[in-house]
């Protein structure tokens, strides 16, 4: 269903801005934070695909596992590093 509101695009801070209604952010299952881009002549707002480093704690456990986590780099120390107190 297609529902067009006159919105009014306001100022803040030196950026600008609107007001989503609750009503649209229920509607359409947007919290916390959405996907926007540019579609031809339009603002479109998403639920963002997949949340920042979903899945890494489940993948870096079926790497260690498989036994496939040795280190890349050789292990090389820098000067001074055996005065450094952690």
């Amino acid at each position: 269903m297609k529902v067009t509101t006159k919105i009014t695009i306001r100022k803040m801070g030196n950026s600008q801005g609107v007001i989503i209604p609750k009503a649209v952010l229920t509607q359409l299952g947007l919290e916390g934070e959405a996907e926007m881009s540019v579609e031809r002549d339009a603002i479109v707002l998403r639920r963002p695909r997949n949340t920042v480093r979903e899945g890494w704690a489940e993948a870096s456990a079926a790497i260690a596992a498989s036994g496939d986590d040795g280190l890349v780099w050789p292990e090389f120390a820098n000067a001074g590093d055996a005065e450094l107190v952690w």
